[in-house]
């Protein structure tokens, strides 16, 4: 079936269908990733999202439920260059395409993902349609311009569960054996279990796995709950986690997390969690040209001086200028300089812009856990 990808500027790519059949807006961006299609599809932080892969073919190693971010996929289109035609790994489920198309996701092939990559880096990101059949391309450069702009927009409450929710999934029955399934140092995991009480602001099911890795009793809680509901679990830390859309659309989320920040517990923010942390505190967010998306970005450690091969997925960033002089810079990113975590000078809170649970590096970041463990032991 045919296919067409429209873009608000007027451009417009002739394809063809790899997924399910119709039409579906969003924002469309880019993620370099080689590897990692499945995890890209079910993060919720995609929401909204048109998703170009860079990678010249998509779908080689099929999809299997174990590589799951969330329930399914979270993004509102998927955009390749070519999907293999065949799943080459023992591990394989089924088909990208049949997976897409059985969870209602519009997707488009044989598009020039370069060119069109190359369109986003110069122009920014921008609203899109995806349109399978017999599409008139003007027609959904129309629709694409009415498209809802993701600055103001909050995508959270789309994405949050509605109940709270103890984490089940287990990573090991014993610590020696988490550590090695999980590459954690030896003596790294918690001796007994630490409660931690986590905002699903859209989290991913590896961070709910590193946690637990660690040691920690994980209790996830809707972005919409009260900050008394996190602490009435008299949990050892609070964790803020990733999530899609706006940052500055999220006052109660804001607000909850001020809230917490007055109650003094260890407090470790991740992507959307780290910016929703810099705004209680006082900072303020802008959204990026064209977003840091992919598995090999260089960020430096500005404690330590060491680079960290990290994994990010972010449109908005938070502002130095802005924040205020009781909090620090961390991290910054080498490719723009924007900061990729902060952490206040005076109380065990902290954020990082990128993932350390995704482990690209693979593990240049996953001291991160351990350090929040260690807040939480103190």
């Amino acid at each position: 079936m045919n296919a067409v990808l429209a873009l608000e500027d007027g451009t417009w790519y002739r394809g063809v269908s790899a997924g399910a059949p119709g039409e579906t807006a969003g924002e469309v961006v880019f993620n370099t990733s080689m590897t990692g299609y499945q995890e890209v599809l079910t993060d919720p932080s995609y929401a909204g999202q048109l998703v170009t892969m860079t990678a010249p073919q998509i779908g080689n190693y099929g999809v299997t439920g174990e590589d799951q971010e969330s329930r399914g996929p979270r993004v509102a289109g998927f955009i390749m260059r070519e999907t293999s035609p065949v799943a080459s790994n023992w591990r394989a489920e089924g088909s990208l395409r049949d997976y897409l198309a059985r969870h209602g996701i519009v997707a488009i092939a044989d598009v020039d993902t370069r060119a069109l990559t190359r369109v986003l880096r110069s122009a920014g990101v921008m609203r899109g349609v995806i349109g399978t059949g017999q599409v008139d391309p003007q027609a959904l450069v129309e629709q694409a311009r009415s498209a809802p702009k993701m600055e103001g927009t909050d995508l959270v409450r789309d994405v949050t569960c509605e109940e709270p929710f103890e984490w089940r999934e287990r990573a090991a029955a014993n610590g020696a054996a988490a550590e090695e399934a999980f590459g954690i140092a030896p003596g790294r995991r918690a001796a007994r279990p630490r409660r931690v009480a986590a905002y699903d602001f859209g989290i991913k099911y590896n961070i709910l796995r590193r946690l637990t890795a660690y040691g920690c009793d994980v209790r996830v809680f809707p972005a919409t709950a009260p900050a008394s509901d996190l602490l009435a679990i008299e949990p050892h830390g609070i964790f803020l986690s990733n999530g899609p859309g706006d940052p500055a659309a999220l006052p109660y989320a804001i607000d909850s997390v001020r809230d917490l920040l007055a109650a003094n517990r260890p407090t470790f923010g991740i992507c959307l969690g780290h910016q929703v942390l810099g705004l209680a505190l006082g900072a303020e967010t802008f959204k990026l040209k064209f977003g840091h998306r992919g598995a090999n970005h260089p960020v430096k450690n500005m404690v330590s001086g060491r680079i960290e091969i990290t994994s990010q997925n972010h449109g908005f960033a938070v502002d130095p200028s802005s924040l205020p002089a009781h909090v620090s810079v961390t991290h910054i990113n080498l490719y723009d300089g924007t900061i990729e975590g902060f952490r206040h000078r005076d109380r065990p809170v902290f954020a990082v812009q990128y993932h350390p649970e995704a482990s690209p590096g693979p593990h240049d970041a996953d001291y991160l856990f351990g350090e929040f463990l260690d807040a939480m032991e103190r």
